[in-house]
């Protein structure tokens, strides 16, 4: 009975980390500085070792400059955690908070039972996309556990490479057009091409330090969610992003969606949301989707003592 004890304080330990995501109801620490919740794991720095800054490259306020078309480095972003959905616009109840649904769009949003928000159901009951472990898609990464992204790039392309299960998109900046969207898939010149999770990306420097993201090409509204709250998107979004970098250690993230089957008019999603730059020796953080880890957990919840039933060796 001891051994059996011990192995299901061990299972909730690995399963509490690996489904952070899905504890995010628990109200042991709020975040105060945005609405959220805190996962201590999650709202501070890897590391604070960066080494010191020549004076040389710091102006007379000690801020270094930004670097020209240069958004590389490792990020990581205070407000990542956006449990109580995207960040310019938290699905709390309040009036100023109401996106603008088409009646499909609102039909859409009342099937889905998400974990987190003003509609949010118990442990079990979800029927999130991301608790089978379907990739999160875009732009949900961009809500979803932004606090350590690495960013690299070379004069053709920017590759974006998200913690969370390992994923990447890249954002090309060759010049070549945005893809046009054709029933079910994208159409790239003379060749049609599949919908993808993370869809297709085309940047564009607007000066020496902003870049203008556009995205089209995702997967249909029964594989992604816009958030952890159940807002829907569908396969006809296009996505704005602007990267801006306010110097060398800053960098503004923000966001805006058109989606006419879901959304009456455009709206913004993310206002600026602040990363800061990391050392780039900081070790990165392993957050991923277990379906086995999924099956445990949802096991213990339906029976807490399961595990310690278990005849002990």
């Amino acid at each position: 009975m001891k051994n059996g004890l011990l192995f299901l304080v061990s299972i909730l330990v690995v399963v509490a980390a690996l489904t952070l995501s899905l504890l995010a109801f628990a109200q042991s620490a709020q975040n105060t500085r945005n609405g959220g919740w805190v996962f201590p794991e999650f709202d501070k720095p890897p590391g604070d070792d960066q080494p010191a800054v020549p004076k040389t490259l710091q102006d007379k306020n000690g801020t270094r400059p930004a670097p020209r078309h240069n958004i590389s480095g490792m990020w990581w972003a205070p407000g990542g955690v956006q449990s109580d959905g995207v960040a310019a616009m938290p699905n709390d109840g309040k009036p100023e908070h109401q996106v603008p649904f088409t009646p499909y769009g609102l039909k859409l949003y009342k099937s889905h039972r998400p974990l987190e928000g003003f509609d949010a159901v118990g442990p079990g009951l979800s029927n999130d996309p991301r608790d089978i472990c379907e990739p999160l898609g875009f732009p949900r990464v961009n809500h979803y556990l932004e606090n350590q992204t690495q960013i690299f790039q070379d004069n053709a392309k920017v590759a974006v490479l998200y913690g969370y299960d390992n994923r990447w998109r890249i954002i090309w900046t060759d010049g070549r057009e945005l893809p046009k969207l054709v029933d079910g898939a994208v159409q790239m010149g003379d060749q049609v091409r599949e919908q993808r999770f993370y869809g297709y990306s085309v940047g564009k420097w607007v000066d020496d330090t902003t870049l203008v993201v556009q995205t089209i090409g995702t997967m249909p509204d029964d594989r992604v969610w816009l958030d952890n709250t159940g807002r829907p998107i569908s396969e006809q979004i296009h996505v704005t992003e602007t990267f801006q970098r306010a110097d060398y250690d800053n960098l503004q993230l923000s966001e805006t969606i058109t989606d006419p089957k879901i959304y009456t008019k455009p709206w913004t999603t993310l206002n600026k949301l602040p990363m800061k730059l990391l050392d780039p020796r900081t070790d990165v953080e392993e957050n991923y989707c277990s379906p086995v880890e999924r099956q445990r957990y949802y096991k213990i919840l339906a029976d807490p003592g399961a595990e310690s039933k278990a005849p002990s060796k």
